[in-house]
């Protein structure tokens, strides 16, 4: 017979267990276990019905940090910017020819028409050929004229074509609105933030909307493609439908490999329940708090279960064993609560904190995964810590499955491998281990230099690459020369002076600098078409393509400049920088370059400003993670720590919970250089996420071997019996939650995939560190001193689970 792994009170019936020993919260919930039941089945019933209110819902003032000096900017302006920040680009191609159709033009018209009536969108700055704010301006034999593309007169007849065809030439719009082959256009539709009766846009029902119309005149014989936000939020949401479908697969995989574990029907089938019930309990309290889940916080759910599983395993595990040593199943319940109460306890703050930790990310839908995982988390201290083994007293598990446990832990592949890692204790395979650890950290440590913040491939990120967005995208690029990401930088002048002399050449002298900027593939703005009109008004002479000092003159070019180049008030202009792609190095070198011009040439009248645009926002973007993720580590960390040493009562052991972490969180860096990926929204969390679930299995182990040390064990022995009481669980609990984040790889949103394959390696390797860099550090720190330290140090809070 196995030593036991605490010096526990042991009664084989009922009649010789004192039911007033244990604390007072032990006594409180299993002296009255039916009271216990009968409130959660209520909180159950009534958070289920509450769940059925949450919403699926994404927004773009979420996605972004308004709290940015640069969104901050764009926003104070956003009226003014033309939709900047949040429109689509939906590409009309004609597949028989070029745009010059009479067919092609009427479809495009009942396209645009339908699209212009959709509701969310700002009609007001909509654009098309058949939009009466898409002009050219030219000098013909009559003087300097302008007009709309679209002719007067239109018949779609041969003469309007070829009227279609000299207008649009004229206008400037050829790589923006005309492609350059001429045969395709652009219907640009910026988007409101809030529908007519003032609600936010509900991003779901817009693009399927959208979906609709596309499908329909696809069908009439054009080819549609649709760019920016409100369709890469779109295809997020129909993505998401497909993860929930995952939901199901996880939880019937890790109930397979949980009875695989007990091989007993009723204990596998409560773990599951407990799990399940803080699910619902999670999803039963967000629309109760204001809170709707995203495409980010879908996520959450599936952590919170398979955090539950592997925190239900391990009291499933206690008490299997201690029912097999002949223990009263209500007993062998309440010697499991006294064990494993408080270093569970811990180890769910330590994930609360996780997540919590997430909330200095200022980016609202990275704070409500913070909120909606920390809140899973804190359900599951009372569905996983108390109401399971309540349930469990109630139930037992089989006696075939505690007599195949004690079995198991007393003989067999398992029993000698337990062996083997204990003597990881001794001196010299200790620094054998903490040696390969040493190099493991320093290679990570190389490769993680290479570490990016941002994106670092083209198209949306968080779709695959060969998903019809990213598809369309490159048509985009293809066929209008420029990329549709857009930095936009706004120049601020005193109201009526954006025309002005010094304005327009210091916009120039900028927009001439940065077009020879690598990454930078053109420019538009106020000064640029002053510019080219000048000299096209006399003949083309290179003399006058220099501002002439006249304000009048430059005010006169100025009135037929189109109004996306300049405000009503005249006192903001707009230099357009279309970039090659949105890559973290392009957006920090174009926007650090602005950044020097402008402090250079700022003054009281003419101040450059940045940013606007999906370039810009990103740039914004990228700097608020930079800032939060060396933050974040340090507050994780930190507070983890602090949860262990309030545990352990022992700074040693901290460091030995901790390390393995840090080793951790090194190679996954490394593993993101290695898979391409850079630091940005979707992959932040996990980092965090990592640590803070990665150190429940340390709990577990250290919890055991500190008590075994204080009750006068050696280290060897007190590892040895951790393991032969914990260490097949906590085996079982890594490759659960690994398992039952894996099932995200098959998701067709990249950032979902990436997120599970990044979490399935740190919690593996988390279960790793733990099994063999926890007993070597500890050969070097708990030994000797430190254990006799160990063994007489107050041990409030341990002994309350020893």
């Amino acid at each position: 017979m196995s030593i036991s792994p605490s010096n526990t009170e042991q009664a084989d019936g009922l009649d010789g267990f004192d039911p007033r020993s244990g604390s007072l919260l032990e006594r409180l919930l299993f002296n009255h276990r039916a009271w216990v039941l009968g409130v959660c089945v209520l909180i159950t019933l009534l958070l289920g019905w509450q769940a059925t209110r949450l919403q699926l819902q994404a927004s773009f003032e979420k996605t972004i940090p308004d709290r940015h000096p640069y969104i901050v900017n764009y926003l104070a302006h956003q009226a003014e910017l033309t939709g900047l920040g949040n429109a689509l680009r939906i590409v009309v191609a004609n597949p028989r020819g070029d745009i010059y159709d009479k067919e092609y033009m009427e479809t495009l018209r009942r396209f645009s028409d339908e699209v212009f009536l959709m509701p969310g969108v700002n009609r007001t700055q909509m654009k098309s050929l058949w939009t009466p704010g898409t002009r050219w301006t030219g000098v013909t034999e009559d003087g300097l004229d302008d007009g709309p593309v679209i002719p007067e007169g239109w018949d779609g007849g041969a003469a309007s074509l070829q009227q279609l065809r000299v207008n649009v030439q004229r206008s400037g719009e050829i790589g923006q609105l005309v492609a350059l082959d001429q045969r395709s256009s652009v219907i640009y539709v910026p988007l409101l933030t809030q529908d007519a009766a003032g609600q936010p846009i509900d991003y779901g029902a817009f693009v399927h909307k959208l979906e609709e119309v596309r499908a329909r005149y696809s069908e009439a014989g054009v080819q549609v493609h649709v760019t920016g936000f409100a369709q890469v939020i779109g295809d997020l949401i129909a993505g998401v439908k497909t993860v929930l479908a995952f939901f199901a697969v996880a939880v019937m995989i890790v109930t397979a490999m949980v009875y695989a574990y007990t091989r007993c029907v009723r204990s596998t089938l409560l773990v599951v329940l407990a799990s399940l019930i803080a699910v619902v309990w999670q999803l039963g309290l967000l629309p109760a708090m204001g809170q709707a889940l995203n495409p980010y916080s879908i996520l959450v759910p599936f952590l919170v279960f398979a955090i539950g599983m592997s925190h239900g395993a391990q009291k499933m595990n206690g008490i299997m064993q201690d029912i097999g040593r002949g223990m009263h199943r209500q007993i062998a319940a309440r010697m499991t609560f006294r064990r494993l109460f408080l270093a569970g306890l811990t180890a769910l703050l330590a994930d609360a904190v996780g997540f919590a930790v997430l909330l200095v990310v200022e980016i609202d839908v990275i704070r409500e995964l913070a909120i909606a995982a920390s809140v899973g988390v804190a359900v599951l201290i009372f569905t996983n810590l108390i109401l399971l083994p309540v349930m469990l007293s109630y139930s037992g598990v089989s006696a075939a499955a505690a007599a195949r446990s004690l079995r198991a832990e007393e003989g067999g592949v398992l029993r000698r491998l337990w062996a083997g890692l204990a003597t990881l204790t001794g001196s010299s395979r200790a620094l054998f281990v903490l040696g390969a650890a040493v190099v493991l950290a320093i290679a990570g440590f190389w490769l993680s230099r290479d570490l990016q913040i941002g994106d670092l491939d083209p198209g949306a990120p968080e779709l695959r690459a060969d998903s019809r967005y990213n598809r369309d995208i490159a048509y985009v690029r293809e066929h209008y020369g420029a990329s549709s990401d857009v930095l936009a930088v706004m120049v601020r002048t005193p109201e009526g002076q954006c025309s002005g002399y010094e304005t327009l050449n210091k916009m120039d002298a900028l927009e001439w600098q940065l077009r020879q900027v690598p990454g930078v593939e053109s420019t538009q703005s106020l000064a640029l078409m002053s510019r080219r009109l000048l000299s096209g008004l006399n003949e083309a002479s290179p003399k006058w393509y220099e501002f002439p000092r006249n304000q009048d003159m430059l005010n006169t070019i100025a009135v037929r400049m189109p109004r996306g180049l300049y405000n009503d008030r005249c006192d903001l202009l707009t230099l357009y920088v279309y970039l090659s792609d949105h890559k973290a190095a392009t957006l920090e070198r174009v926007v650090g370059f602005v950044e020097a011009f402008a402090q250079v040439n700022n003054t009281a009248s003419t101040q450059f400003i940045l940013a606007a645009g999906s370039a810009g926002i990103e740039a914004a973007t990228n700097q608020v993670v930079r800032s939060a993720w060396s933050q974040m580590l340090l507050l994780v960390y930190a507070a983890v720590a602090a949860l262990c040493f309030v545990t352990f009562r022992s700074w040693r052991a901290v460091v030995v919970a901790v390390l393995p972490l840090m080793l951790t969180s090194i190679l996954a860096e490394a593993i993101m250089v290695l898979m391409g990926m850079g630091v940005k929204v979707a992959t932040l969390p996990v980092i965090a996420l990592g640590v803070g679930i990665g150190v429940d299995y340390a709990l577990y182990i250290l919890s055991i071997t500190l008590a075994s040390l204080r009750a006068g064990a050696t280290l060897m022995e007190a590892y040895h019996r951790a393991l032969l009481f914990t260490g097949k669980v906590v085996t079982l609990t890594g490759v659960t939650l690994a398992v039952g984040v894996l099932t995200w790889i098959y998701s067709p949103i990249k950032f979902q995939a990436d997120m599970g394959l990044l979490l399935a390696f740190m919690f593996v390797w988390n279960m790793v560190g733990a099994l063999v860099l926890v007993p070597a550090l500890a050969a070097w720190l708990l030994q000797g001193r430190a254990q006799a330290r160990l063994q007489t140090a107050s041990s409030d809070a341990i002994g309350a689970s020893a």
